[in-house]
């Protein structure tokens, strides 16, 4: 069974016992979440929301808050001494999928 969900501006497509790292969700490690828009469940049969499946939810346990990998932004201009330099890292939740409810 498994399930898409909407979270963060993304869609996730999400399995129980799957880790998935998601955008960064304001809960403490260890709490539970859960995910309310869920566009689509397949089991036995396959259940498609419009935009979202009537009371389907997704519950999962966040397991840790932390950043991303380091990425560097160089802007450069040819022959103008132009050169900017910037990195960034972006914050995210991983959260493990405990139960699908259809």
């Amino acid at each position: 069974m498994y399930a898409i969900i909407k979270t963060g501006g993304k869609q996730y497509v999400v399995e129980e016992g799957k880790v998935i790292s998601i955008e960064k969700l304001d809960v403490e490690e260890g709490a539970e979440v859960t995910f309310d828009e869920v566009l689509l469940v397949s089991g036995d049969d396959v259940k498609i929301g419009q935009p979202n499946v009537a009371g389907a939810k997704v519950t999962g346990k966040v397991l840790e808050q932390g950043k991303e990998r380091k990425i560097r932004i160089f802007k450069y201009k040819a022959k103008s001494n132009y050169r900017r330099r910037q990195g960034h890292r972006q914050p995210f939740t991983k959260v493990k999928i405990e139960k699908i409810e259809a």
